[in-house]
């Protein structure tokens, strides 16, 4: 059984990060990347820089090793599966900031100080949000969350949940108007000395994060595994690919704003809100 759920992330990752490239129609500039000459700053730090890539997709799949793919069946069985998570999402600004940092340019780590900025403040709502969802379950474990679920969504009992996290999942995946690490403005940010194939990978852990955060979404607000006639493993991975699907349009529809305004709406909109959100699921689930 551990076998398979090992290999149901793996193919979720894989299949979901291509499902992400292709919607976003990158599949031909990544096949580009991977032919080009890697091209390299002078004096890099060249041990972060390589292993960036590979945290933020092992990230990806450890947040993803906590969701269940069928009722009360997951990789990892944790109590505190939404702890797991948020600690995940927490490493990910690490490894953003370290890809921005370990070129020793000064576009990259412009890059990597903007992202820290906007990042740091969206974490507390997150956390806001997804104990939310979680009271319902009296529980912080995702496979309580998912059992919570089964005669109304937490999405249909917190409306404001899921749009409140997917400026987290807009965030953590650099896309949109949360995209402060990689932005055009800044010639590509973090990665904006980065080519060949490590500029590919670099993608492609964006993207498998994408799949990851999407089927934590699913599975927090969603129902997760739950639905009739089918399979817990493919209503998970048709709710997945639906919310990869909304949150890579939103990336594209949404327009960028300047660092402080985008500060401004995160202390003084967002965070009051998602804690009035947390306040009244809280006084609901009384």
């Amino acid at each position: 059984m551990i076998v398979l759920l090992v290999l149901a992330v793996v193919a979720t990752l894989s299949l979901g990060a291509l499902l992400a490239v292709a919607m976003d129609g990158r599949i031909g500039d990544l096949t580009g990347q991977v032919a080009r000459q890697r091209i390299e700053t002078e004096g890099p730090d060249r041990l972060n820089r390589d292993l960036a890539p590979v945290w933020y997709f092992s990230l990806a799949a450890a947040g993803l090793s906590v969701v269940p793919f069928a009722p009360g069946l997951a990789l990892l069985d944790s109590p505190v599966g939404i702890v797991i998570w948020g600690t995940c999402e927490a490493l990910t600004i690490v490894t953003v900031f370290l890809h921005g940092w370990s070129p020793n340019a000064p576009f990259p780590l412009i890059g990597a100080y903007r992202y820290v900025a906007i990042a740091l403040p969206v974490m507390l709502p997150s956390m806001f949000v997804l104990i939310a969802a979680a009271l319902p379950a009296e529980s912080l474990s995702l496979l309580a969350i998912v059992e919570s679920q089964r005669e109304i969504w937490n999405v249909a009992r917190q409306p404001l949940g899921l749009p409140l996290f997917a400026i987290v999942v807009l965030t953590l995946t650099l896309r949109g108007p949360m995209d402060f690490a990689d932005a055009a403005d800044i010639a590509t940010g973090t990665s904006a000395d980065e080519s060949g194939s490590a500029r590919a990978l670099w993608e492609v852990a964006r993207a498998a994060m994408l799949v990851s955060a999407s089927a934590l979404a699913a599975t927090v607000f969603l129902g997760g595994p739950l639905g009739p006639v089918l399979p817990g493993p493919v209503w998970l991975w048709i709710k997945t690919a639906a919310l990869v699907a909304a949150f890579a349009w939103l990336g594209r529809r949404i327009a960028r704003t300047t660092p402080s305004r985008m500060l401004t709406i995160l202390w003084v909109v967002l965070l009051p809100l998602s804690f009035l959100h947390l306040a009244i699921s809280g006084v609901i689930a009384l």
